[in-house]
């Protein structure tokens, strides 16, 4: 909204200093701002308001370390993160912007799924929430409208090099040599993805189904609602099942955050796109604001939220993050990179899934359950060997930096 006052002021009446909202470095700064002052100013506000309303915590005792004590911390607090992220993304990002709206969109429905889970355990002390197979359905329902929009959308584009003889109804074409070879793109719809460490980065999912020969390729957005079906439910529960101890899913999102604002904005860039050889998305850029604000509400939550935790944020906040990361890997077309980037999510979600998996199959064969981990998910399998949680989460955000390190790389490593 800011933007757009300040862009009209700009125009109508040249004060000074106006046309700074015109760069989206100063937006996301501003978000990121803006943001770590919503969750940290009324953050406290809220955190006090939850204990008034005795909005705590439900602990089972499973024998670690400390656990007892956080019996009636207030919980719910995602809700501190979601204004942190929607308030300055309305007052700095351009609203028209498809992406951004996505991500509005996402933000909102992931984390309505979530807020109503807490309220069913908290207000009718039921413990398990709402259903699994209703978050799932909810997940999917956003995975639909989320690759339904991508495939279809006419201003979800990438920028492709084309060859001659060259279909000019696809759209504008932008001429420009290479030593001295002429190089002509176009901005077109596609299903082309980031895909590490491989030679020329990019990957039609198309491509999966010319294995049933010419003509299938017209499907192609089976294969990729598949794809973003997947990694939505798959990086959302991550992130849920990540929240289990002090700052740990905050922390890593954060580290997340701001990595996918740098893949962001060099993807948006078409300067830098050049450059570093990757696909370059119009209009992407924007999603730079809104990592800003993204980032910025989790460190802000992450004050409260540092061992020891004075607020837990819940569901209502572990499903949005979860959703809000994977979502915005798929606009900017790096959501291949995400196993490596989200390396932490898919460890915990994995050592959660091969526990059960080993359980069920040891009883089944010699009448016995029989476990990998001490505790699933991994976190507690650390402190069931009698490490501190605040080590376990510092570590962990240790192997998140590296993680996010190397994912930067692999752009130029192929």
């Amino acid at each position: 909204m800011l933007y757009y006052l300040f862009n009209y002021l700009e125009k109508n009446y040249t004060i000074p200093g106006a046309g700074v909202f015109q760069y989206i470095t100063f937006r996301m700064a501003m978000a990121v701002i803006s943001s770590l002052f919503i969750t940290t100013v009324y953050g406290r506000r809220l955190i006090d308001y939850l204990r008034y309303k005795q909005v705590g915590e439900t602990v089972r005792n499973l024998g670690l370390e400390g656990q007892m004590q956080k019996a009636g911390t207030p919980t719910m607090g995602g809700i501190i993160i979601i204004l942190g992220i929607l308030v300055p993304t309305l007052l700095f990002a351009k609203l028209e912007n498809i992406y951004v709206i996505l991500m509005l969109i996402t933000t909102i429905w992931l984390g309505t799924i979530g807020f109503i889970d807490d309220y069913i355990k908290v207000f009718k002390k039921n413990k398990e929430g709402l259903a699994g197979k209703f978050k799932i359905i909810g997940q999917v329902g956003l995975a639909f409208i989320i690759g339904i929009t991508m495939y279809s959308n006419p201003n979800i584009l990438i920028r492709v090099e084309v060859k001659p003889p060259i279909n000019y109804n696809s759209g504008p074409v932008d001429y420009h040599l290479k030593g001295n070879k002429p190089v002509y793109l176009q901005d077109v719809r596609s299903t082309k993805t980031t895909i590490p460490f491989y030679k020329n980065n990019e990957y039609d999912y198309s491509k999966v189904l010319t294995v049933f020969g010419k003509g299938f390729e017209k499907y192609g957005l089976v294969v990729f609602m598949f794809f973003v079906i997947i990694i939505i439910t798959f990086i959302s529960n991550g992130a849920n099942i990540t929240d289990g101890i002090d700052g740990l899913a905050t922390g890593t999102s954060a580290i997340i955050g701001v990595t996918l604002a740098v893949l962001a904005y060099v993807s948006g860039n078409t300067v830098m796109a050049d450059y570093l050889n990757i696909m370059y998305i119009p209009d992407s850029g924007e999603l730079v604001v809104f990592a800003g604000a993204f980032v910025g509400a989790c460190v802000g939550f992450l004050w409260y939220n540092s061992y020891p935790a004075q607020v837990f944020m819940g569901d209502t906040g572990s499903l949005a993050i979860g959703g809000i990361i994977a979502v915005f890997a798929i606009m900017i077309r790096k959501e291949l990179l995400l196993p490596l980037l989200c390396g932490v999510f898919v460890i915990e979600n994995l050592s959660v899934i091969m526990q059960v998996s080993w359980f069920k199959y040891t009883r089944k064969k010699y009448g016995e359950g029989k476990r990998i981990f001490l505790m699933a998910p991994l976190h507690h399998h650390y402190q069931k060997r009698g490490f501190h949680e605040a080590k376990i989460v510092n570590r962990f955000w240790i192997i998140g930096i590296l993680l996010a390190i190397l994912t930067i790389v692999t752009l130029k490593l192929r």
